[in-house]
């Protein structure tokens, strides 16, 4: 079955070319126009993928994935204006798993859909158990792909999970933020991108960090970041 995306945009122009690229390499794209209607048709449709612009008539692309986030376990792919970081960051504070810059290159888009549906993607049987890690009251699968805290489950998006899982794979390494953008989305730092330092931000709030001095989520000053194998409860 071809995996279903929804394209949010009101360029009508714009949505008809890329609903017909999508098509072309095997997606089933659904477009809307309206940001009014985006939110009940993301909740009603579940497609795999949303890709959401930030300006549309009726309700925004932020204020659409702060009210989708929490119930959509789907991917969001905002489109944002070329070298915007503070739209990139808040995207991406809001939950959004990965950002493209407008004007959209078709190769690029397409891309990036497959990396994002692909680390998405349920992880195929093995005949021995999926990697799993435990930190005191800590705990993270990737079989499962979920992590839970003092015995809660966290609430994750597909691209916290993943940098999450980066991190506590090299418990008490400090990973460059250039180490961090190659494995996950294949890219170098460019000294600009933000979207590792969002997401980090985002997983001390949802860890308990302290963001003023955070122990869980290390930030090693002029190095990267650093997730403590130490600084965890008690197992339960």
């Amino acid at each position: 079955m071809n995996p279903a995306i929804l394209l949010v945009e009101d360029d009508a122009r714009l949505a008809e070319l890329t609903a017909a690229y999508l098509e072309k390499h095997g997606y089933t794209v659904a477009c809307e126009a309206d940001g009014a209607a985006a939110v009940p048709r993301i909740l009603s449709e579940m497609p795999a993928l949303v890709i959401l612009d930030i300006m549309l008539p009726g309700k925004d692309g932020f204020d659409i994935c702060r009210e989708v986030r929490a119930a959509y376990p789907g991917i969001i792919l905002m489109m944002t204006a070329r070298d915007d970081d503070l739209d990139q960051v808040l995207g991406l504070e809001l939950g959004a798993d990965d950002y493209i810059a407008k004007p959209v290159v078709p190769r690029v888009l397409l891309a990036r859909i497959k990396a994002l549906l692909r680390r998405a993607a349920p992880p195929e049987p093995a005949p021995d158990a999926a990697p799993e890690f435990a930190f005191g009251d800590f705990r993270i699968s990737q079989g499962e792909r979920e992590a839970w805290l003092a015995g809660e489950r966290i609430e994750l998006t597909t691209a916290e999970f993943d940098l999450l899982w980066l991190l506590a794979s090299h418990a008490g390494q400090v990973l460059s933020r250039d180490e961090l953008l190659t494995a996950l989305r294949g890219i170098g730092f460019d000294g600009l991108d933000r979207s590792i330092d969002a997401r980090i931000s985002r997983l001390r709030k949802k860890l308990g960090d302290n963001p003023d001095d955070p122990r869980r989520i290390k930030t090693v000053r002029g190095q990267g970041y650093l997730f403590s194998a130490s600084d965890w409860g008690e197992a339960r």
